[in-house]
C-alpha cells in the first residue's frame, strides 16, 4: 500500500470533515435548544466546565471571542443558573465565574447520555488498531484546527 498522496482520498476525507463539522454543530444546536441554549453558549458553558472557574478576560483569551461577547454569554449562563459570577477570595476586584454543574448534567446529561450511549457502541465496533488510527486522526485534526485558530486570533482583520 502506498502512502502518496491520492487527490480523490484527499477530497474524501476533507468532505467527510466538512460534513462531520456540520452534524456536530447541528446536533450540539439541538442539544442546546432542548436546554433553552443557544449553541454557542452551550458550547462556552463546556468549555467552562471542563477548565474550570476563571475570570472573563481568561475565557476571552480562550475562546478568541471579546470580553464583550463573554459577558453576553455569561449574563444567559447565569440566567438560566448554569454559571456564577463570584469575588476572588484573594483580589476582591477580581471577578470569577463559576460553572454550576450540577445544574448542566441536570439540564444536558439525558442528551449526552443518549450520546454517549450511542458513542460507545459506535467505538466498540473498532479494532485496536481502527480505534488507535481514530485517536491519532482526532488529536492531529485538533492540533491543526488549534494551530489556525491561534494564528486567525492573533492576526488583524
Amino acid at each position: 500500500m502506498s502512502n502518496e498522496l491520492d487527490t480523490d482520498m484527499i477530497q474524501t476525507i476533507s468532505d467527510l470533515g466538512r460534513r462531520f463539522s456540520d452534524a456536530t454543530i447541528m446536533m450540539h444546536e439541538a442539544i442546546a435548544g432542548k436546554a433553552g441554549l443557544s449553541g454557542t453558549d452551550h458550547k462556552y458553558l463546556g468549555i467552562l466546565i471542563r477548565n474550570g472557574a476563571m475570570t472573563a478576560g481568561e475565557l476571552s483569551k480562550l475562546t478568541g471571542l471579546t470580553t464583550g461577547a463573554i459577558t453576553g454569554v455569561i449574563d444567559r449562563l447565569e440566567k438560566k443558573n448554569l454559571a456564577k459570577r463570584e469575588f476572588d477570595e484573594d483580589d476582591r476586584r477580581k471577578i470569577i465565574i463559576v460553572p454550576n454543574t450540577e445544574n448542566a448534567t441536570l439540564l444536558l446529561g439525558p442528551a449526552f447520555a443518549d450520546l454517549q450511549h450511542k458513542m460507545v457502541g459506535l467505538i466498540s465496533t473498532l479494532s485496536a488498531h481502527e480505534r488507535e488510527i481514530v485517536e491519532k486522526y482526532l488529536l492531529s485534526t485538533i492540533a491543526v484546527m488549534n494551530e489556525v485558530t491561534a494564528e486567525l486570533n492573533n492576526k488583524p482583520l
